[in-house]
């Protein structure tokens, strides 16, 4: 094997282990879906925060 192989297997394996280390730091967390933006605010998982809003005023 030469140089530029392991370097780009040195680099993948980097990547993986970031990912991976970033989908179980969420677990822990609690996050439903990882990268959603509304995962706190999820509907389907019944972690509701938020109130619809009231058009009835305007």
């Amino acid at each position: 094997m030469n140089l530029t192989t392991i370097v780009a297997i040195a680099v993948l394996a980097l990547i993986v282990s970031l990912a991976v280390r970033y989908i179980v730091r969420e677990k822990r967390r609690g996050t439903k879906c990882i990268g959603c933006p509304f995962a706190g605010t999820c509907e389907k998982h019944g972690s509701v925060h938020h109130t619809k809003p009231d058009f009835s005023k305007l």
